[in-house]
């Protein structure tokens, strides 16, 4: 992929999932989150392959200003992010982990027939209560996940699918221009397998359709090959990869 269409999916995923505060050292954008603790909320994203001059003065800027708002030194490098950088953190001995590829679609290739009408959920605490309890995750992160999809400015669409009133499968899909963005997607883990994920994802991108989008992109872990199975039959393919390096006194 290009980088004219990365630097693209990054913005739009910017504006997807919102960081509480953004900070530009030139083309690096320091991205922190108080209220919930996601290293996408939380890290440095270098947007420029040729942005170096005084890297290692900014990487420790960088990471004096993490520490002092209490979050571990965190950088996200993309193919937007220079070689030299990550050459630098290796000789620093930040650890690299959590590799993850965006994945994406033209949506005229996607088979949507049988997709669920689904109309998204309006109440944010609700789909919170769904997802959290989908995701096995604390209910302590309930705040700040609010304060999150609180912030999403392009429209947003919070699908939940239930068996007997209990949640058993969640998304978010955020429509930005003409792409759409998945997140958040999950299903219980005694109903996997089931076709659930299948399911609301064709859900959700049937209704960024009928708003105007045309290709579809998500994140997935490189570990997760479950996942990445089931989204490369529904016809996404591997776009670009990132991966998180941290500093390693924390």
């Amino acid at each position: 992929m290009q980088l004219a269409q990365i630097r693209q999916i990054e913005a739009v995923g910017f504006r997807a999932w919102p960081a509480s505060s953004v900070h530009y050292d030139g083309s690096w954008a320091i991205r922190m989150t108080a209220s919930h603790p996601s290293k996408r909320l939380n890290s440095v994203n270098p947007l420029d392959p040729g942005d170096i001059a005084n890297m290692e003065q900014r990487v420790t800027r960088a990471a004096q200003r993490f520490r002092a708002y209490g979050r571990p030194p965190v950088f996200r490098l993309s193919p937007l992010a220079p070689k030299e950088l990550d050459q630098y953190l290796d000789d620093l001995g930040w650890a690299r982990f959590d590799e993850s590829m965006v994945m994406t679609v033209d949506l005229a290739n996607v088979d949507l027939s049988g997709a669920l009408d689904q109309i998204p959920l309006k109440d944010i605490g609700r789909f919170i209560d769904a997802a959290l309890q989908v995701q096995g995750e604390n209910s302590a992160l309930k705040p700040g996940l609010f304060e999150v999809i609180n912030a999403i400015r392009p429209s947003k669409g919070l699908f939940v699918i239930e068996e007997g009133a209990v949640p058993v499968s969640t998304a978010i899909c955020v429509h930005d221009g003409t792409l759409a963005g998945l997140f958040n997607i999950g299903t219980a883990a005694n109903r996997r397998r089931a076709g659930l994920g299948r399911a609301i994802i064709k859900s959700a991108l049937k209704w960024a359709v009928q708003h105007g989008a045309r290709r579809a992109w998500l994140q997935v872990e490189v570990a997760n090959t479950g996942a990445i199975k089931l989204y490369e039959h529904m016809g996404f393919n591997e776009a670009y990869r990132y991966a998180y390096r941290q500093a390693p006194d924390t």
